[in-house]
């Protein structure tokens, strides 16, 4: 065993290393300024390009341009980053132009607390574009979770053609600890499906699949637009052309729930009640479930990896035989709303936080313990 000592953020970093991200863009941003230290340090000895932009919105401009062209990016920001990004995530959507966002999340709203976390951009990563169409959402709960999972949304923004948010958070970002990186299974790395052969047409794809891919610059004409298009890359007012295109941009997404739905679990016999949480609140939980457990009163755990698409078939599968499912998240209460809306069977409880301190498995155990 090798053990590596290493904060969330460079585990982000390391993962797009890993996963073949050859170019980077960002502002600095506290706290996910030391994920583009990372990749100032390993991009260029690779024949990697790192660029800081003048500000968030030339930085993800870059990322575009660089996307377009055929490179695998990254970039970084925060909460008011994030909202400065938001007209060009909608241009990525709407044209399907893959990249990989890591928001480490602090506290909000607007400047907040630089230095205090929070999970502030649940909702804003999803419904933070125009248009609403949906977008793929990670979560790690730890640094080891930032290296696969930045791997994993690569993955996906190859696959999927669209941005994928890596929604970090500051006690995850820049809190060091150890795992064995050698040790750490990644999935096989998926690239873009490349056109081959004449006539391309640059958003033909079938039902539920992102078109194939030419970058921009090459031999072949390659039409790129943010306002709305059909298959031909031209812009249109056709409604029959406008409602197919928008279904099947929704569906791409939504038709891979299941697959995309990564979670942990621990469901222990004799426990009627399901804690549902996700980032570094499941850490908590998971000390807050052993120490019932050790005053015999056991509960189960469910930690989720994926937001968004939500996992629908998961939550109802998990939480089918438990009498009492209680959700905790480090806002006021972002994702429960969602979870209610599935589980309509189940009265939920929950229990939100939003006050720049971390949740901890003493007030956990309390909530669960006051039923």
């Amino acid at each position: 065993m090798a053990l590596s000592f290493m904060e969330g953020n460079e585990a982000v970093a390391r993962g797009a290393i890993a996963a073949g991200c050859n170019f980077f863009a960002g502002y600095p941003i506290t706290p996910a300024t030391t994920i583009f230290n990372g990749m100032l340090k390993m991009l260029p000895p690779k024949g990697g390009i790192c660029v800081q932009g003048e500000d968030e919105i030339a930085s993800i401009g870059y990322c575009i341009g660089a996307a377009m062209a055929g490179s695998k990016v990254l970039t970084a920001t925060s909460g008011p980053g994030i909202s400065l990004y938001s007209e060009q995530i909608s241009f990525a959507i709407g044209s399907e132009i893959p990249m990989v966002i890591a928001d480490v999340q602090r506290l909000g709203p607007s400047t907040g607390s630089a230095t205090r976390g929070a999970d502030s951009d649940i909702q804003f990563l999803r419904w933070g574009n125009t248009g609403g169409l949906p977008v793929i959402v990670l979560v790690p709960k730890d640094a080891e979770d930032c290296y696969t999972l930045t791997v994993h949304a690569f993955n996906y923004a190859e696959e999927f053609r669209c941005p994928v948010f890596i929604a970090s958070n500051k006690e995850i970002g820049m809190t060091k600890e150890s795992f064995d990186l050698d040790a750490v299974e990644l999935p096989p790395l998926v690239e873009r499906t490349m056109f081959e052969g004449e006539n391309y047409i640059p958003f033909q794809a079938k039902d539920n699949a992102a078109p194939a891919f030419l970058p921009i610059g090459g031999e072949t004409l390659v039409r790129q637009t943010s306002s709305t298009h059909g298959p031909d890359g031209y812009i249109t007012i056709d409604p029959e052309v406008i409602a197919a295109t928008q279904k099947r941009l929704e569906n791409k997404i939504l038709a891979a729930e299941e697959r995309l739905s990564l979670f942990e679990e621990d469901l222990k016999e004799g426990s009627d009640t399901l804690i549902i949480s996700y980032g570094v609140t499941s850490r908590a939980v998971d000390d807050a479930s052993a120490m019932l457990e050790d005053k015999g009163k056991p509960v189960s755990t469910l930690s989720l990896k994926t937001l968004w698409p939500v996992p629908e078939k998961l939550l109802r599968e998990k939480a089918a035989s438990f009498k009492r499912v209680v959700v905790i998240e480090m806002n006021q209460g972002q994702y429960v709303g969602e979870i209610q809306k599935i589980l309509l069977d189940k009265k939920i409880e929950f229990y939100g936080q939003m006050d720049g301190v971390l949740i901890t498995p003493a007030k956990i155990m309390e909530v669960i313990e006051n039923d």
